[in-house]
């Protein structure tokens, strides 16, 4: 299973400005601003995903009448497509760091 991320599918909170201005601009970007800090941002995305989805079902649990079952599961289920995206970047990240290493030089 192939897993590709367009800017229309990554998280709001990772998701760039899609203008020419900020285009140019991440072009010139310094080291920080790149690749670790995208990664950074959609590690803490999910993690508040899951933590609000934990929420959720807790006040579900103790029978909150604000908190609906359907709001609860849709949360639990944006959580976990979110750490199986997570998962596939890792074991991407992983199969190249694999695939350099086992380069000859």
């Amino acid at each position: 299973m192939e897993l590709r991320l367009s800017p229309t599918t990554l998280p709001t909170t990772v998701r760039p400005a899609l203008t020419p201005k900020s285009a140019s601009a991440s072009l010139t970007a310094p080291a920080g601003q790149g690749f670790s800090s995208a990664l950074k941002g959609a590690l803490n995305a999910v993690n508040q995903a899951q933590n609000h989805a934990v929420q959720l079902q807790h006040e579900v649990q103790m029978e909150n009448p604000k908190v609906s079952l359907e709001e609860t599961m849709v949360a639990i289920q944006k959580a976990q497509i979110g750490f199986q995206a997570t998962l596939h970047v890792r074991n991407r990240m992983v199969q190249a760091y694999t695939d350099i290493m086992n380069m000859q030089v």
